[in-house]
């Protein structure tokens, strides 16, 4: 149970890193205009390829980074 109290930082480490690149390595269409309110183009988005891949990736390594976390609120209880 210890090595598991040790260790789980370090996944949590490398799992942050994971996410972080997965997240910056997406495309997305509306580029730093649709962050202030631009154009509403891409209502008929559809991702693909390796786009599709980094999207599915990061949302399986948040929900591990999640269940890691979680995982060491109970190992230290």
């Amino acid at each position: 149970m210890e090595f598991l109290v040790t260790i789980m930082p370090w996944v949590q480490v490398v799992l942050s890193i994971i996410l972080v690149t997965a997240i910056l390595l997406q495309q997305t269409g509306a580029g730093v205009g649709g962050a202030f309110g631009g154009g509403d183009d891409s209502i008929h988005y559809t991702r693909r390829g390796l786009e599709k891949v980094l999207f599915y990736l990061s949302i399986v390594i948040a929900i591990l980074f999640a269940l890691s976390a979680f995982a060491v609120l109970l190992l230290r209880a």
